[in-house]
């Protein structure tokens, strides 16, 4: 089976892992913080927090931008579940916007129109989470002159992100954003096994991530109330929660990262040749918003069901009898059960709902041959001919 998505470990990867394993620390030492310190330095964001999933790293982003009882999150519908359940963990109400036709990230224009209603309605979000989906960057500039007219704060779902560019900024710069999330999940670009961050350059929301993903303790005197009692003493100061991430995981993404644009260079190849092997087939290739470079996690296609005798399901499944470890992302997210039972139904959204009728993701991992990809090319063209 070609799956869908594959990490590479290599031995130094391997030797890494092994170091900590055999020092003093296997948590709160110092890969964790050089893992950090690599991030910013990528990204040049001023501040980054390594958490135990981009779940997590979405959970402190909200806390940190005061989300909670009463208030919205936004969102794409077209996303993981995590990017709008990450407002419901802090009691916010949850909507989506639907999506843009071509990039498939929420749409701006639709966003200004439901922001017009909801200006009226009094119920205006207080933070927007802008899914950069299959690592294609959403269209940031407008995003955010929508956040400066509107007052509302945004949070970059970069989980498919990590390496790619919007208006020669790098993803992660939080030029357009106040704050930007990365997965190193294993089918991720790079890979910590499980794990996250959460990246800003404003320091109170620092400070806030900081305590949320820990605690909410601290040992900075200047966040203490009153005199320390000794070089023991601690506070807890937040109602926080443990995401930290272990040294181990920290010493796999320092080795990984080190290899990050090789990576997304080797997605770029096969996304091109993918492009020219499949030209004339009857689907619709990935759209490039201009002036960005996408990091490529994912490479999506959609079946034009009207040149072809068979049902989507029919060639997702031919295709996994096949041996080729074809995907969908994702499944709307207003349709599932308990979103539904928030009061979202069919039909809310129809851009997203159309997205997901004809929607796969073929393998892509910057470790694929050519002889692999010529293989998912063929297996594709010889289905959709019947």
């Amino acid at each position: 089976m070609i799956p869908y998505g594959k990490q590479e470990i290599t031995q130094k990867d391997i030797d890494a892992v092994v170091e900590v394993l055999k020092s003093d620390f296997l948590t709160q030492g110092p890969q964790v913080p050089a893992f950090e310190k690599l991030l910013m330095d990528f990204t040049s964001a001023q501040y980054a927090f390594a958490v135990n999933s981009a779940t997590s790293a979405l959970h402190i982003a909200c806390l940190s931008l005061g989300l909670g009882k009463g208030d919205y999150l936004w969102t794409t519908p077209i996303t993981f579940v995590a990017s709008a359940n990450c407002g419901l963990y802090c009691g916010a109400n949850i909507d989506f916007v639907d999506i843009d036709d071509k990039t498939y990230n929420l749409c701006p224009i639709k966003l200004k129109e439901k922001l017009i209603i909801a200006e009226k309605q009094g119920k205006l979000p207080k933070v927007l989470v802008a899914v950069h989906l299959c690592g294609q960057p959403c269209d940031m500039k407008a995003i955010h002159a929508l956040a400066l007219e509107y007052d509302f704060k945004i949070i970059e779902d970069a989980s498919h992100a990590i390496g790619g560019k919007y208006l020669n900024s790098i993803i992660g710069a939080c030029k357009y954003s106040d704050i930007t999330v990365f997965s190193f999940h294993p089918v991720k670009i790079i890979t910590t096994a499980e794990g996250g961050a959460a990246l800003t350059n404003d320091k109170t929301l620092a400070t806030k991530m900081n305590l949320f993903r820990s605690h909410g303790v601290t040992r900075d005197p200047e966040l203490m109330i009153g005199e320390s009692d000794g070089g023991w003493y601690y506070q807890q100061v937040e109602l926080g929660y443990n995401y930290r991430m272990t040294e181990l995981q920290a010493a796999l993404g320092v080795s990984q990262i080190k290899r990050l644009s090789e990576f997304v260079a080797a997605r770029h190849i096969l996304a091109h040749r993918y492009n020219e092997l499949m030209l004339d087939l009857p689907i619709r290739l990935p759209y490039q918003l201009p002036d960005t470079y996408s990091g490529l996690h994912l490479f999506v296609i959609r079946l034009d069901l009207d040149k072809i005798t068979k049902t989507h399901q029919q060639v997702f499944n031919e295709l996994r009898e096949n041996g080729i470890g074809v995907n969908l992302h994702y499944i709307p997210v207003h349709t599932q059960p308990y979103y539904r039972n928030l009061g979202f139904k069919f039909g809310d959204f129809p851009v997203a709902e159309c997205y997901y009728q004809n929607a796969i993701s073929l393998p892509m991992f910057h470790l694929m041959s050519k002889t692999q990809q010529d293989e998912v090319v063929s297996v594709l063209t010889k289905i959709l001919q019947g």
